[in-house]
């Protein structure tokens, strides 16, 4: 029974304990509404304007007066530069732009002109005179053909052959193409009026002033047709000079030559 505490004792442990936790849980709260809250900070007033007076200076005092000089004495030089600040000078006017002069023009002498020479002679026909064409074969003659005829003599040269008369062959079919008549007359111009006949061939066909081919392109393609279709034995016949053709029998009808030392009818187309 000794070692036991007394009931009473308990209780008020017990009761203090109860009472210092209540004391504990109401004091913080007391503490926290006596702790002085910091100030709300007060906005500052705003700052009140700066007046600036603006400050005029006075303006300078004049220059002393010059004192006149006394009558019998000169003015002092540098009167005036002790009386202010020296005047400034004008600006000097520039000396005038002098413009130089051009150097003088040659005279160059004048160049004497050459005359106009005069236009070249026009380029003569190639043709032949009746001096040089007495001699020429003409149709129906035979004169000047030689050899390669099929024989018999019947005014067509040595050995020529009427069947072989290439002169009036040739003759016929020139006379028979209106056009190619009117070309050659064209050709001829004022031959006909001295007798001459136009050259067309030597060996080569000739080319006249304002012809646009060798020996008149018209005649001598008719020409070389004419041979082609000649008998062979016609065409191989050896020929020896001038060969004359006429395109009509009436006095001064346009003429046309052709021939060389010795050739054959076929030379004329071209073959060999």
């Amino acid at each position: 029974m000794t070692g036991k505490k007394p009931k009473a004792n308990r209780s008020g442990a017990r009761w203090a304990a109860g009472a210092i936790s209540v004391g504990l849980h109401m004091g913080v709260p007391l503490l926290l509404l006596l702790v002085p809250a910091e100030p709300t900070p007060r906005p500052e007033p705003a700052a009140e304007p700066i007046l600036v007076d603006l400050f005029t200076p006075p303006p300078p005092p004049p220059p002393p007066p010059v004192p006149e000089p006394a009558p019998g004495e000169a003015a002092p030089e540098d009167a005036g530069a002790a009386s202010g600040p020296p005047t400034p000078e004008p600006p000097a006017t520039p000396p005038p732009l002098r413009l130089r002069e051009a150097p003088p023009t040659r005279q160059v002498p004048p160049v004497p002109i050459a005359p106009s020479t005069a236009p070249p002679a026009p380029v003569p026909m190639a043709s032949l005179s009746a001096a040089q064409l007495s001699g020429a074969a003409r149709a129906g003659s035979g004169s000047g053909l030689s050899g390669g005829g099929s024989g018999g003599g019947n005014g067509n040269g040595s050995g020529g052959g009427g069947a072989c008369d290439m002169v009036k062959r040739l003759q016929d079919a020139l006379r028979d193409d209106d056009d190619l008549r009117v070309a050659v007359a064209q050709a001829h111009g004022d031959l006909a009026s001295s007798s001459r006949a136009l050259l067309i061939w030597d060996g080569d066909w000739i080319q006249n002033p304002g012809q646009e081919g060798k020996g008149l392109a018209g005649l001598r393609q008719a020409i070389a047709a004419e041979v082609a279709f000649s008998p062979r034995e016609c065409r191989t016949q050896a020929v020896r000079g001038l060969v004359l053709l006429t395109l009509a029998d009436a006095p001064g009808a346009p003429k046309v030559a052709l021939g060389t030392g010795s050739w054959r009818w076929s030379d004329l187309t071209g073959a060999r």
